[in-house]
């Protein structure tokens, strides 16, 4: 046990233990923004230790941006690489989003270059390590536009991972022009034609910053600097900067490809990579694509099998940030997790598992429809008369979202969507309003989540 889970263990000793949804124990505060907070964490299953972003849902509805704070969910969700800190999983309540992360120990890359310049191998490691990152983010569609060394995080391994992406663009900002036109990220590090407020390509403003964080890990210092900010801006407009001697000539070759401020005679990602400086000692990393979508469950022949037992497991922990967070007027965030799933119903309960369980059974019984247990919590209902596209089969799932909340969710399996929707209005509702605490959608009930 190294000195830090030491000193996690001490304060878990002293102070309560704060138990996340039954997965996480969350501990120590890491940081503080504006409508955030990072804590320290760790998967009770695993004892993995995370970082969780705690947002204030009520707070940024009232003050804050919150297509930003979507946008940088959903681009987590889409670029996983070795080199990208990993968003793991997203959670809700009725006040609060809670946002899973890799824990990344070593500290900002900042930190290191505030005592000093680095080695140019050490430097030349890191910048691989951002260039591939970067390229990733790119053939993804995502542009940073706020990367910098306080950006760069570093693991217990000594290997770089980009963090914050609350700035960051995706596709669908581009204008008809084909450009981002928001001009966002630090001074120091944007490129001068976000600084001009023109339109701008995001990957080519990307590779700028490459280019000043190359600069900085190497002298300790920004290549564009003045006390006064307007001098500061005059010198990047005009790419005015000078090495310092230490630089050697393979570097120095680089960084004025890279600091360019025409952005069409810039140099690309794949000219980088195969740069003879860029190519020394490299490996590019094997990166991982976003989470995959949910497939559709293969048809099967519905068999009749005995009542659900009450010797089943817990039912599944379900990740409710989806669900809760559709059903809170305001911070409606569902769509960036939505993939293309069959057409599906889902309430909200206050009884346990079991009792829905039987609810079900006995609801198929009066409507005429077979009733099987697929696996725990899972069950299949089939129509047993032929429909308009054969026989309707409807899969039903029951998870836990707290000890006393528990959602099911519906999804057709197959037959006719015309038929399942009848089925779903005119059917399973009046047939489990006994068990229902809230419908997907209804607006009469979103008060109550």
């Amino acid at each position: 046990m190294d000195e830090e889970e030491q000193q996690n263990t001490k304060m878990q000793d002293n102070f309560p233990r704060n138990i996340l949804f039954g997965k996480y124990e969350m501990g120590r505060q890491l940081g503080q923004g504006t409508f955030a907070k990072v804590y320290y964490g760790k998967n009770l299953v695993t004892g993995e230790s995370v970082a969780i972003k705690v947002i204030n849902k009520d707070q940024v509805k009232k003050e804050g941006p919150i297509d930003q704070i979507k946008r940088e969910i959903s681009v987590m969700r889409l670029v996983r690489h070795p080199n990208i800190v990993e968003l793991k999983e997203v959670m809700a309540t009725k006040g609060k989003v809670y946002c899973v992360m890799e824990y990344v120990k070593g500290g900002e890359l900042f930190a290191k270059v505030l005592k000093g310049k680095l080695n140019e191998d050490v430097a030349r490691k890191y910048f691989q390590q951002l260039v591939s990152a970067v390229d990733f983010c790119h053939s993804r569609g995502v542009s940073h536009r706020d990367l910098k060394p306080e950006n760069l995080l570093l693991d217990e391994n000594g290997d770089l991972k980009v963090s914050d992406f609350g700035l960051s663009a995706l596709p669908e900002q581009l204008r008809n022009d084909g450009l981002l036109h928001t001009q966002c990220g630090t001074p120091a590090y944007v490129a001068p034609e976000i600084l001009k407020r023109k339109g701008y390509d995001g990957a080519k403003a990307d590779i700028w910053s490459c280019g000043i964080i190359l600069f900085v890990l190497l002298a300790a210092y920004l290549p564009f600097q003045d006390e006064n900010v307007m001098k500061m801006y005059r010198k990047v407009f005009k790419g005015q900067y000078e090495f310092p001697q230490w630089f050697s000539e393979e570097s120095k070759s680089l960084i004025s490809k890279l600091l360019v401020v025409d952005p069409v005679k810039r140099i690309s990602i794949p000219e980088i990579m195969r740069n003879p400086w860029f190519q020394k000692g490299f490996t590019r990393p094997i990166a991982e694509f976003s989470i995959e979508e949910n497939k559709d469950d293969e048809e099967e022949e519905v068999v009749e099998t005995k009542s659900p037992s009450s010797s089943l497991s817990p039912p599944p922990f379900y990740n409710a940030f989806e669900f809760i967070s559709s059903m809170s007027s305001g911070f409606d965030l569902s769509s960036m997790f939505e993939s293309k799933r069959k057409s599906r119903s889902m309430f909200t309960s206050k009884c346990s598992a079991m009792a829905i369980l039987t609810k079900l059974q006995s609801a198929a019984k009066k409507l005429n429809f077979g009733f099987s247990l697929e696996k725990e919590y899972k069950v299949k209902m089939s129509k047993k008369v032929e429909g308009r596209k054969g026989k309707l089969a409807v899969v039903v799932e029951v998870y836990e979202v707290a000890p006393e909340l528990a959602v099911v969710e519906f999804s057709k399996s197959s037959g006719d969507t015309l038929e399942y929707a009848k089925f779903c209005d005119e059917d399973v509702r009046p047939a489990l309003k006994d068990i229902v605490w809230s419908w997907q959608g209804d607006e009469s009930n979103r008060h109550q989540l």
